[in-house]
């Protein structure tokens, strides 16, 4: 009962942190290139490849808690909460 309770959780947020590494990949392809160099951050193909090999990794190794889980999870963190605002200031219409 305890075990199957733990599964449960664990596979809940392996597909949470999925979807958030989803939707950052998603988000970093679509957002212009120029956008990348005006903001200061790294390039377009850096961030997608970074963020692309979270999501495929995330496939190869299905865990929550392993290392390349985790370094995803912190990579995906970083884009969303530091580059995409960064990028969206710079994009914004006036």
């Amino acid at each position: 009962m305890v075990f199957q309770f733990e599964s449960m959780v664990a596979e809940i947020a392996f597909f949470a942190l999925l979807a958030v590494k989803v939707f950052a990949f998603i988000d970093a392809v679509t957002r212009p290139t120029q956008a990348y160099v005006a903001a200061g951050k790294l390039t377009k193909p850096a961030w997608s490849l970074i963020l692309g090999l979270t999501v495929v990794t995330a496939f190869i190794w299905p865990s929550v808690l392993g290392v390349f889980s985790i370094v995803g999870i912190v990579a995906a963190f970083v884009y969303i909460l530091d580059v995409r605002p960064a990028l969206a200031s710079v994009t914004r219409r006036r």
